[in-house]
């Protein structure tokens, strides 16, 4: 009988009935296996590389199992909220084609089970809340809130000392009904706590869909399920919202792992059954100053903001694949095999899911970053790094802009080859490689400085006689015979001083004279095929060119 009046004192004008809430939030009209999983970032700062490996595998999850991935915002810290983040989180995940299929979304809520952001569903919590009263398992605390982080390890090493347990009964469990009354007449604030039944000694079984069963010691303590600000924390809010939108495995990281024991408690003494999880591993990175393995730092590492990748120029779909290879063991395998198929098509699969904490690597993913876009046409290499451009180099932007087909055409050189070229790891580096196709920001200097291994007047020379000789109309064959022709006539690969001093250098053949045209027109030594690079530049800046 107490529980019932103290359930009406503490709540006595809820808006609904838990029976009600139920009606509201009917099944998910879903065939067996189809997997419900959910993206539930809380809006305090950046989305970093954990969120953001947590909501590739959520997406993957639901989408190879026909199932729904949705959007949720666990916004019940709002002391730690940063306006914005909401929104930010949401586009990101889009920005790389993780398109929610339901949730919460900058314009308002899509789905039948909405609301989707926690602070606007405080009227269903409040509901339960009110029933695990009236059940006894639960009471409200009028204790003052401890000082902070310190005072409460000082507290639980006392008790390990005195008790050798961590059990964390609440003084205010065994209030009396009248100093219930008495307390909220002198307005003290309160806070709602669960009532553990559990015992020391008692155990729970962990279910992980990675990590297999355990059975780890049972929740001990009265958590706090409804703040004295009328908000529940996270491990009162999950539950009813993921029983409530049918969420049928979690995903989140293993630092939430030793908490299933209290999460576990919450289930039953709201009497629904827990979905499934996941504890991902937690990321790491080798330390650049000790070389030691580590978790990523949001304060060391800028690579742990997911922005940090686009901003840097990584494309996202090689990203992504990066991310899925951390995820998947046999990806890797599977992209070998199917080297042009939509990454959605990948079978993503939970059994193929580690529980070491996976190692990320910058020169890893430079890798992956070149092999994706080898396989992308040219036109959308440049429409990508155009987009990049106008966010990060509007300068470059504009000379993309205005040298549109020259850039095409360069990006085109050996990319339908069978080995097609792989030095394109970050979209900054078109601008890095291939500067002296574009005269608005190349460095017409760099024309000068040839090898000092070639005698300086036999490169005058054979460039000159080049010059002179050059047939822009030539085809490929032609090109070459030309300029071996004018090589052999300069005496350059048969009889000049350098040649005589060091046969093994020339071979007799071209190799030396077209590294020569190379560096005359375009300042390196290091292009794609130099005919093509040469057609692409034209007649008229060629020939401006060889007379530098």
């Amino acid at each position: 009988m107490m529980s019932k009046e103290l359930a009406e004192l503490l709540y006595p004008n809820n808006k609904y009935t838990v029976e009600q809430i139920e009606k509201m939030y009917p099944a998910r009209k879903l065939k067996p296996g189809q997997e419900v999983t959910r993206f539930a970032p809380s809006p305090t700062g950046f989305l970093h590389l954990g969120h953001f490996f947590q909501s590739v595998v959520d997406k993957f999850i639901a989408l190879k199992s026909g199932g729904i991935f949705y959007f949720r915002l666990e916004d019940t810290d709002q002391k730690r909220e940063v306006e914005g983040t909401d929104a930010y989180a949401y586009n990101k995940i889009c920005e790389y084609g993780f398109v929610p299929n339901e949730g919460w979304t900058p314009n308002g809520d899509k789905g039948e089970y909405a609301p989707y952001r926690q602070s606007e569903r405080v009227e269903i919590y409040k509901a339960y809340a009110k029933m695990l009263v009236e059940k006894g398992r639960a009471f409200p605390c009028f204790c003052e809130a401890p000082e902070g982080k310190a005072e409460v390890l000082e507290n639980r090493e006392q008790q390990l000392e005195e008790t050798n347990t961590l059990v964390d009964h609440d003084p205010c469990r065994d209030l009396s009904l009248d100093e219930i009354k008495e307390n909220l007449a002198a307005g003290k604030p309160w806070a709602l706590r669960l009532k553990s039944i559990n015992k020391v000694g008692d155990k729970t079984i962990v279910h992980d869909l990675v990590r297999g069963d355990r059975e780890i010691q049972a929740n001990l303590k009265d958590a706090v399920l409804m703040k004295n600000n009328g908000i529940p924390p996270y491990p009162f809010a999950h539950p009813i919202d993921d029983h409530l939108m049918h969420t049928s495995i979690v995903v989140r990281g293993e630092e939430w792992f030793s908490s299933v024991a209290l999460h576990n408690e919450i289930h039953e003494a709201l009497g629904i059954t827990p979905p499934k999880y996941i504890h991902t591993a937690v990321i790491c990175k080798i330390d650049e100053n000790t070389g030691n393995k580590r978790k990523f730092s949001k304060r060391l590492d800028p690579e742990f903001n997911i922005d940090y990748f686009y901003k840097q120029g990584y494309p996202r779909k090689a990203v992504v694949e990066y991310v899925l290879n951390l995820a998947n063991s046999n990806f890797e395998n599977w992209r070998v095999n199917n080297p042009t198929a939509d990454i959605f098509d990948y079978p993503f699969e939970i059994s193929n899911m580690g529980s070491s904490s996976p190692m990320f690597d910058l020169v890893k993913l430079a890798d992956v970053c070149k092999n994706v876009l080898s396989r992308m046409t040219a036109d959308e290499v440049y429409q990508d790094t155009l987009a990049w451009a106008k966010l990060y180099d509007p300068d470059f932007a504009n000379v993309l802009e205005k040298n549109k087909e020259r850039a095409i055409a360069t990006l085109d050189i050996g990319r339908g080859d069978a080995r097609p070229r792989k030095d394109i790891a970050v979209y900054a580096d078109v601008k890095r490689l291939f500067d002296y196709m574009f005269n608005e920001i190349f460095d017409f200097k760099k024309l000068q400085n040839h090898d000092p291994k070639y005698d300086k007047k036999v490169v005058k020379d054979f460039i000159a006689a080049y010059k002179n000789e050059y047939r822009h109309a030539d085809d490929k064959d032609e090109w070459f015979a030309r300029v071996k022709d004018v090589a052999e006539k300069c005496g350059f690969c048969t009889d000049n001083k350098l040649y005589k001093q060091n046969p093994a250098a020339y071979n007799g053949n071209t190799a030396d004279a077209c590294a020569i045209l190379r560096v005359a027109l375009t300042g390196t030594n290091q292009t794609p095929d130099l005919y093509t690079i040469m057609q692409v530049l034209g007649e008229k800046e060629v020939l401006e060119r060889l007379s530098k």
